[in-house]
């Protein structure tokens, strides 16, 4: 059998025939994606779940509550997450942000032309890119593609990318080779995540049972 031509879209259609609906991101509320956005940066997602058990049992799962608690507080909600001393602070600056600016609406925050909102999340401290476009297209529900570590492991071993392209790089090529579709953008980026959780692992790939094996390099080379 003649292997599929190996672009973007033929990626996305293997992934999705051998996973199926993935039903990403877990949160209730947009803000609560924001907060699991911040919290998982170093982290397990593991952790975070932790983190926003705890957050919802104090009942400061919303941007107002999050601005009443004090900073020793918050550290103390999230402490699972690691890094928390640093990230309590910047989710309390988000929060608040969000009530003076926004009246508490992560979609106010998120809208208006893409580049802009993106930048005007650029500009938070502690927000990178990759938690900039998690905010904007799992909170915001806006075509902002999601670039991760997965990402770049996954499309490097396939060959469709070099170990030395930038974030805004690879982010380019999926926003040109795709539709600005948000489901779209939603589940490939989390289908990224299954694959690499269940078969393209940093140690002890599973190459002979991924649904990739037959378009990429680098499982040819390890068959």
């Amino acid at each position: 059998m003649t292997a599929p031509a190996l672009d973007l879209q033929t990626v996305f259609l293997l992934l999705k025939a051998r996973f199926g609906p993935q039903r990403w991101w877990p949160a209730e509320t947009p803000f609560e994606v924001v907060v699991g956005a911040i919290l998982t940066q170093n982290t397990s997602w593991s952790n975070v779940e932790r983190a926003i058990a705890n957050l919802h049992a104090a009942g400061a799962l919303a941007p107002a509550m999050i601005c009443r608690l004090a900073i020793n507080e918050l550290e103390q909600l999230i402490r699972p997450t690691g890094f928390f001393r640093q990230k309590a602070v910047r989710l309390h600056h988000l929060a608040k942000i969000l009530v003076d600016r926004y009246g508490g609406d992560v979609a106010q925050l998120c809208a208006g032309p893409l580049d802009q909102a993106r930048g005007r999340l650029l500009a938070l401290p502690g927000i990178g890119p990759e938690t900039a476009d998690a905010i904007l297209l799992y909170a915001g529900q806006r075509p902002s593609f999601v670039v991760d570590a997965y990402t770049r492991r996954i499309f490097t071993r396939l060959g469709m990318l070099s170990s030395s392209e930038g974030y805004q790089s690879i982010r380019a090529r999926f926003l040109i080779a795709l539709p600005q579709d948000v489901p779209l953008f939603n589940e490939y980026h989390a289908l990224i995540v299954t694959l690499a959780k269940g078969h393209c692992r940093k140690q002890r790939p599973e190459c002979a049972t991924c649904p990739l094996q037959q378009v990429c390099r680098f499982a040819s080379q390890n068959r």
